[in-house]
């Protein structure tokens, strides 16, 4: 993979302020550092330069640098790929500082605002730097203002491709505000989406998302939505929620993973996996389900994490093989900033390491382990 190293300019921070989101520490991690975040480290109009001397991971050693075109990023997430066994990827998870440094690397391809020219917009967008990417952008249809020449409403998410490039697997979007809950549910219904994932408090600190079901029974703009079944798990609660438009009605499981710690990655990696699996699970036993709807407060940062995690099982148990790096530029290309930091970054190894142990001792007929805890450098930031 060509190697894209920042130009000394890009250093500053951002003039935007922006929440961060979810990453790591643990009760055994190092001392406490700032984590730059992605805006403050490029920035959505901060350019890159390509150092064009070398081709690998391995090491940068520029020979002379070039603006970066938009072509040569697409290019570098559509092509980069470094794929590991199960034991490759165990010993990788432990190289912090190589993880880091790869991490660094990956192009972030935020979206410029000028590139979303649509009426109304900013002021449905929870984060002013987290948009969209235009190519692969939900339009929600709007039949009820067709007739006035309104054939759009305005959404913040974007289709995600799944496991083996499978197209729409996933939405990856913001956690709804007071005035796009409609629009959410607009969305479930014309996704014809049964499956929703929700990865954050509803307020940490600041809001990070407006409730948008009830507690037994409401409306939400031509939605009558009703909660048939609650059922507790461990680290995440499962929601049956009835929604209804008229005489028709389906059914959307809801799952809300609250327990992802605030300013933190989580401290082990089995609530995830067991999440990722019970999801993974029940999209199985509903082969003609829908798009599968995830949610944090912004969209990329633990909603990265999550699709990650569910795309590198499925190569781990598929191919025998997970591909971590290729899996975040692919995301990237689909929606920008997905994986936030340099620790969801090592989490997301560590939990897909676990998994391959996991997968070696179902093999084995015994039980799976015990999660290992994570340790991974803390952070100051703000979540999303």
């Amino acid at each position: 993979m060509s190697e894209l190293v920042e130009s000394t300019s890009s250093s500053s921070s951002s003039s935007h302020p922006v929440d961060e989101d979810q990453s790591g520490s643990c009760p055994a991690a190092t001392a406490p550092r700032r984590t730059v975040r992605l805006q403050e480290r490029r920035g959505s109009n901060v350019s890159l330069v390509l150092g064009v001397s070398s081709l690998t991971l391995e090491a940068v050693e520029t020979l002379c640098s070039i603006s970066t075109p938009r072509e040569t990023i697409l290019h570098l997430l559509r092509t980069s790929t470094r794929p590991l066994t199960p034991s490759q990827l165990q010993e990788a998870a432990e190289e912090t500082s190589r993880l880091n440094s790869e991490y660094q690397k990956i192009p972030t391809n935020f979206v410029n605002p000028s590139e979303l020219d649509i009426p109304g917009r900013a002021l449905k967008d929870r984060y002013k730097t987290i948009l969209p990417n235009p190519e692969t952008r939900v339009c929600l249809r709007n039949p009820a203002a067709e007739e006035a020449g309104e054939t759009e409403r305005y959404i913040n998410a974007n289709y995600i491709k799944g496991y083996n490039g499978a197209p729409s697997t996933y939405i990856a979007t913001q956690g709804p505000m007071l005035n796009t809950v409609h629009d959410f549910w607009e969305m479930v219904w014309q996704e014809r989406s049964t499956t929703i994932v929700m990865i954050t408090k509803l307020k940490e600190k600041k809001e990070k998302c407006e409730l948008y079901w009830p507690e037994k029974e409401g409306s939400y703009g031509r939605f009558e939505l009703r909660v048939a079944i609650v059922k507790e798990c461990d680290s995440y609660t499962i929601r049956d929620i009835i929604i209804q438009v008229g005489s028709e009605s389906r059914q959307v499981r809801h799952y809300w993973y609250s327990t992802w710690p605030d300013h933190q990655t989580p401290d082990c990696t089995g609530p995830l996996l067991r999440l990722v699996a019970d999801v993974e699970e029940h999209r199985q036993s509903h082969p003609s389900l829908g798009t599968t709807i995830v949610h944090c407060s912004a969209g990329i940062g633990r909603t990265g994490c999550f699709i990650a995690s569910s795309i590198g099982c499925l190569q781990l148990k598929h191919t025998s093989k997970a591909d971590v790096l290729g899996i975040v530029c692919k995301l990237r290309l689909d929606r920008g900033g997905m994986i936030q930091t340099s620790e969801q970054y090592q989490f997301l190894y560590l939990t897909l390491a676990q998994y391959s142990r996991q997968l070696v001792n179902t093999d084995c007929g015994s039980e799976s382990p015990v999660p290992v805890p994570v340790q991974t450098g803390s952070t100051t930031g703000e979540t999303r």
